[in-house]
């Protein structure tokens, strides 16, 4: 597995990392432990170093399934996890309200670690931009930590260019962590010129649009009531019959090259940037394989000229978040 670096702090992960939420949230219920456990292995097998949990996922049954499983491999792994919420008094299973004040950040760093099993977060993130808080103070936090040998590198998530500039100032910013992919092509105007400019690594999360592009995904998918995508605007039955268009065009490409339709997506971002890093999330071992395949998927750039020229004729139907989840992105 080829190596990317992610900005200018020496932090160096395998090309394709894993995200890896859905196995216990967001994507149906939690799935078996073990079984967990063996994909994660599995993807250490072969060549994966960088894993990204957070403590809301599950909550917190993300990071321990990530840092008992990962536990074997200290010091030949990163582990990313993110800060910046806290749980509901009324029922610890919902957290929605964020906190990012410096004494939460360095309370929750604590737990993480815990969890994580680790001596220093690898790459600690910001998950959601909390308003209530001066984003310097949030980056200062983070620099305490980093100076406490608790943590290694800092980034933020779904934040604003603005945003960006001013946290990168207090503190280095090793990464941001937003949704990018041929299904959501905004941050190419919001903020890459940013993260180009300051040397600051991209992680694209839904990589594969929530598993959309991978055309396993059509009008008459159901999702489980647990199952994020049930929420999501751009999903709705209507939206997804109006937006295959963009998986015909993906897939048409992928017959040309004689892969599939999950790794032209992947592919496509690789060759966007040398400082791009999708971690595409899965609980299937052939589906880890394919995703891993997109390494080896070249596109040169007459392949991406014309995949984003024929894609940007498409216009894709639905909002990506539902109404709460919206306001908290762009920040």
């Amino acid at each position: 597995m080829q190596k990317r670096r992610l900005g200018g702090g020496g932090l160096e992960v395998s090309a394709i990392g894993f995200g890896c939420m859905g196995m216990s949230w967001s994507y149906g219920p939690p799935k078996n432990k073990q079984e967990m456990i063996s994909l994660l292995h599995a993807a250490v097998d072969r060549g994966v170093t960088f894993f990204d949990t957070a403590e809301v996922y599950g909550p917190l049954l993300n990071e321990e399934l990530v840092g008992e499983a990962l536990a074997p491999f200290r010091g030949e792994v990163v582990i990313a996890t993110k800060f910046g919420w806290e749980a509901n008094a009324a029922d610890s299973d919902h957290w929605s309200a964020l906190n990012s004040r410096p004494e939460h950040i360095k309370q929750v760093a604590e737990s993480s670690l815990k969890r994580l099993k680790v001596d220093a977060i690898d790459l600690y993130y910001q998950h959601r931009v909390d308003l209530n808080v001066p984003i310097e103070d949030v980056a200062g936090a983070v620099k305490d930590l980093i100076q406490e040998g608790k943590v290694k590198h800092f980034g933020l998530s779904e934040a604003s260019a603005q945003t960006i500039r001013r946290a990168h100032a207090v503190q280095p910013i090793a990464a941001l962590q937003s949704e990018y992919s041929l299904f959501w092509r905004e941050p190419e105007e919001t903020v890459m010129p940013t993260l180009k400019e300051l040397g600051i690594g991209f992680v694209p999360f839904s990589p594969l649009g929530k598993g959309f592009l991978t055309g396993k995904i059509d009008a008459s998918t159901t999702f489980d009531s647990t199952d994020f995508r049930s929420s999501v605007p751009r999903f709705s039955s209507e939206n997804r019959k109006a937006n295959k268009a963009l998986v015909d065009l993906v897939s048409s490409v992928a017959n040309q090259k004689n892969v599939t339709p999950a790794q032209i997506a992947l592919a496509w971002l690789l060759a966007k940037a040398p400082w791009i890093v999708p971690i595409p999330g899965t609980t299937k071992l052939s589906r880890l394989e394919e995703n891993l395949g997109a390494a080896n998927v070249e596109l040169i750039p007459d392949d991406v000229r014309s995949l984003e020229e024929a894609s940007s004729k498409i216009k894709l139907q639905g909002a990506r978040y539902p109404k709460f989840h919206e306001q908290l992105v762009g920040r």
